[in-house]
């Protein structure tokens, strides 16, 4: 095998499969980036019985050929390359990179002993890349980092028509986002449980190319992504998904909103003095909102912001980072809070002007902490 390639794009392809190969691996060759050259392109591969991502990019291939090599080596050394083409060739069992005056020889794997990857399945639909990128990042946060309870560290995509609802939660917060999609089949009805991990990478990696297709297997086992000439498969996670949309709230009497950047730094700032644990009080009263913090002889922290509020005052407590994190991800100049009583869970949506209705296609829930006289 040997090929000339631009040096920019080979350390953007090997740096994007690498990504996906396993710390652990259960086998040496799963270590390892499958290169195939052939009909003017050099594919690249990698696989951990998990996940698989693929890709394929153009180069001038005098000799076409498969090798397989350590992945994570040839990453650092793709991405300390000078700027110059770059030519990679095998002699036997050694791969020979050369870039410049740069000359690189590494050891190969046997090739046989590689699995066979997984196929695409067949494609379900179309996204909107960047919207499914979008949605992915406001959902993703909500999602379990905890493996003893690996359902929850998933994100939920159910699929009815032309909507796909993307639901997360780590029994703390819940997050659900809405958005359209062109499904292949306009009367599919079905849900597949993904790791947010998995998920996540796929809307950084390829929410920016375009369309983006999403591939189901008939099977429930298999999700695939493909867009532009990259491609990446994931078994799903296996379990049963609580029914969390029943945790949103039919009716909530007491709605407040505040800007969102006001309240992003309040919390900031008066959340320092909160030891770990430790809640953000938030009292809503009519034109303002007081958040504080700190107990006792403990230092204390409060600041006072503007705020509209329908309904009742209502004095509720927040973990400060599920605060923060779930405010994070509204791209709107106010958020509105919208409440039950006081113990109950707050839902959180996206408002474009403080007397305009909440934005619906993205709602953030979120558990209050407790306070001794609720």
């Amino acid at each position: 095998m040997k090929f000339t390639i631009d040096r920019d794009a080979l350390t953007d392809a090997v740096g994007w499969t690498a990504r996906s190969l396993s710390p652990r691996p259960p086998v040496p060759v799963l270590s390892g980036l499958l290169i195939r050259a052939e009909n003017g392109e050099v594919t690249i591969a990698s696989f951990d019985y998990e996940t698989s991502a693929k890709l394929h990019i153009p180069a001038d291939i005098d000799e076409e050929g498969t090798t397989l090599v350590s992945g994570r080596l040839l990453s650092e050394i793709c991405r300390s390359l000078p700027k110059a083409d770059v030519t990679v060739e095998t002699n036997e069992s050694k791969l020979h990179l050369s870039c410049g005056s740069a000359q690189f020889n590494l050891a190969t794997m046997p090739v046989s002993d590689y699995p066979e990857l997984p196929g695409l399945p067949q494609v379900s639909g179309t996204v909107e890349g960047s919207e499914f990128a979008r949605a992915v990042s406001q959902v993703a946060v909500a999602a379990s980092k905890d493996d003893t309870l690996p359902i929850l560290t998933g994100v939920r995509m159910e699929i009815e028509g032309d909507t796909i609802t993307l639901l997360a939660t780590d029994r703390y917060r819940l997050a659900m986002r809405e958005l359209t999609w062109n499904p292949a089949d306009a009367e599919i009805s079905t849900a597949a449980l993904i790791k947010a991990k998995t998920i996540t990478e796929v809307a950084k990696t390829l929410g920016g190319s375009g369309e983006l297709d999403i591939a189901l297997s008939d099977t429930h086992e298999l999700v695939g992504f493909e867009s532009a000439n990259r491609r990446t498969t994931s078994l799903l996670v296996d379990g049963e998904y609580p029914k969390i949309r029943a945790l949103f709230p039919d009716t909530t009497p007491i709605h407040a909103v505040v800007r969102t950047s006001d309240l992003l730094e309040a919390v900031r700032r008066v959340s320092l003095v909160a030891e770990r644990n430790t809640p953000v009080r938030l009292a809503f009263t009519q034109g303002q909102v007081t958040l504080d913090a700190g107990t006792g002889e403990d230092a204390q922290a409060s600041e006072t912001l503007s705020a509209q509020l329908e309904g009742d005052d209502i004095t509720v407590a927040f973990n400060p980072t599920y605060l923060s994190e779930g405010l994070n991800t509204f791209g709107t100049d106010f958020v509105r809070f919208s409440f039950t009583t006081p113990p109950k869970p707050a839902v959180i949506s996206g408002q474009k002007d403080p007397l305009e209705e909440d934005l619906k296609e993205y709602r953030y829930l979120l558990m209050p902490v407790r306070l001794p006289n609720q």
